[in-house]
């Protein structure tokens, strides 16, 4: 008995742990978690002593108020939120606490004015643009201590001015993406107005409209993000449904090639000959330097080894349709299929593609 109360006393503590301690970031990697911490600590400790150099031990100056801690948390842990951008961080910051100065004067009530700063910070910071949770403590903050009108800019305002100056700068450094921009929406390579093919089908950006007004819910994330995010999950979804079919199933083996030594008429010459968008050029071990089409070459380069592009590679192992975004960028013809000594063993086309996309399309209609 008591041997069974045991079990049962240790599997409810394992799915404790599992249930209270799961990360609720989504791709929080440990990386990412540990330069959350040191980012922190920079900035925190950095703000704190330019601050300390700049007015000393004032004791009518804190150096750095509390809320800057949740302000460090966003702006390192989560840089791609909209609520850690630097407007958020340096309008929230100093608009609450402008707003809770303004509510400790106006109410003489040690608990309604508290409660209206907040509630007031809230709506003034989503009219501006600068929605920042920390600075519902900032606004709480100013209005139980009963600040004057210096407590926005000093310290307020400069300990955020100094926090976000000091995440720009770790950001770039360990090559984060901050100040977050969302990815621009792609343009058709052939200067028209219309979307990149993969756009004009699957999910839509007034898709994404129209379901975040029927869920009438606030979520923590750029809509472009959202729609990149989704994409890319379609995408992953694709390739792993059909993951049985490899690149060395589909690739054309006989490939033509030219060396880099090539002259470009040669090279041109079979270009036309065989109909081929793109040639992969090699070095004289037969490894792959990159490639070379109609548009690279001009009559006056020597050699074919000077005008090459960078060519788009994969293995024959690697899922055939994990190739889908790059043959379908607009960009890219061809991809090299290459050995680990970077040999070509093989090329992919957009129609080798188009082919197998034709025949799981027919496979699943016979299906049904």
């Amino acid at each position: 008995m008591l041997r069974k109360l045991r079990s049962t006393l240790s599997h409810l503590q394992k799915r404790i742990r599992s249930t209270l301690f799961v990360p609720i970031l989504a791709g929080a990697t440990l990386r990412e978690r540990l330069l959350a911490c040191v980012g922190a600590l920079v900035g925190i400790l950095l703000t704190g002593f330019i601050c300390q150099a700049l007015y000393g031990d004032s004791i009518y100056l804190p150096l750095i108020v509390a809320p800057i801690g949740a302000s460090a948390v966003l702006l390192f842990a989560v840089p791609s939120s909209p609520l850690a951008q630097p407007w958020p961080i340096i309008g929230g910051n100093v608009i609450s606490a402008v707003i809770g100065i303004a509510c400790a004067n106006l109410i003489d009530h040690a608990i309604i004015a508290p409660a209206v700063a907040v509630s007031a910070a809230i709506l003034l910071m989503s009219f501006t643009r600068c929605l920042h949770p920390p600075g519902g403590a900032t606004a709480l903050t100013a209005a139980i201590a009963h600040s004057d009108y210096l407590f926005p800019f000093l310290p307020v305002g400069l300990n955020s001015f100094l926090l976000v100056a000091i995440g720009i700068g770790f950001h770039a450094v360990t090559r984060r993406n901050y100040p977050h921009v969302a990815a621009p929406v792609a343009q058709v390579s052939h200067g028209t107005k219309d979307l990149p093919a993969p756009d004009r089908v699957g999910i839509q950006s007034t898709d994404i409209d129209a379901a975040l007004a029927l869920l009438d819910e606030t979520f923590d994330i750029n809509p472009a993000d959202l729609e990149r995010l989704l994409r890319q999950v379609e995408h992953e979804a694709l390739v792993r449904t059909n993951a049985e079919m490899r690149c060395g199933d589909i690739m054309s083996r006989d490939v033509i090639s030219v060396d880099a030594d090539c002259a470009p008429a040669i090279a041109r010459a079979l270009l036309l000959k065989h109909n081929l968008r793109t040639l992969p050029v090699t070095d004289r071990n037969g490894q792959l330097l990159g490639t070379v089409g109609l548009r690279e070459l001009t009559p006056g380069d020597d050699k074919v080894g000077a005008v090459l592009s960078e060519a788009v590679t994969a293995s024959e192992h690697d899922p055939a349709l994990a190739l889908l975004p790059p043959l379908t960028n607009g960009r890219t013809h061809a991809v090299v299929i290459v050995g680990n000594d970077r040999s070509v063993r093989g090329l992919i086309t957009q129609t080798d593609l188009l082919a197998l996309l034709a025949q799981k399309l027919s496979d699943r209609r016979a299906a049904a």
